[in-house]
């Protein structure tokens, strides 16, 4: 079968946690309560789905996202405009069947079009050299480090610039055409806001 990539549903989020926890260390371990704010304010947050099973998802939150990390942190005193890669995760059974290249193509796609900028981080650990390399191969380029300051980790700060945002935002001004490869998903931490006014 086939390899879907598509929007999480809010009953996955047990799943997601479980598929996170079971990762490694090179994965920051995740609550519910984690997930359940990716899910209320992550504006791509997408599982890999194979033969009715998840096998990966990938969390993306724009500069705007309330979020604590302090890579994300890192990120926002820095660059105005950004979509930050919170995380991938795939599945250990399913490990080099091409996943994570599907979900960075994707989310380079989503991302195109709505930001300048695609940043993330690489742990920078024994071992992770095929990170990096991954990284590079989609040409993402290091501007900087930062040492977590709970963890002592040290990470390597990665961005790639969205070629074709300049194009868009000049021609859409914003607001881009009502298609179905185009729409997002409804943030229910938005819509929490905007019905509450705060």
């Amino acid at each position: 079968m086939p390899i879907t990539i598509r929007d999480v549903r809010e009953h996955e989020l047990d799943s997601v946690v479980a598929l996170n926890n079971a990762a490694g260390p090179s994965i920051l371990p995740m609550d519910l309560a984690k997930a359940r704010f990716f899910w209320e304010h992550a504006e791509y947050f997408r599982v890999a789905e194979q033969d009715g099973l998840i096998s990966g998802f990938l969390v993306a939150l724009s500069q705007d996202a309330p979020h604590d990390s302090p890579n994300f942190l890192w990120f926002r005193e820095r660059y105005p405009e950004f979509l930050y890669i919170d995380r991938i995760v795939i599945a250990r059974p399913r490990r080099g069947g091409g996943r994570g290249r599907a979900f960075y193509a994707d989310v380079q796609s989503f991302a195109e079009v709505r930001w300048p900028q695609l940043a993330c981080e690489v742990f920078l650990q024994t071992g992770n050299d095929p990170a990096l390399l991954f990284h590079g191969s989609f040409g993402f380029r290091e501007v900087g480090q930062n040492v977590m300051p709970a963890s002592g980790i040290r990470a390597s700060m990665l961005l790639k610039e969205m070629c074709s945002y300049p194009f868009v935002a000049e021609t859409y001004g914003g607001k881009l055409p009502d298609l179905p490869w185009l729409r997002t998903r409804p943030l229910p931490g938005r819509q929490a806001a905007l019905a509450t006014g705060t």
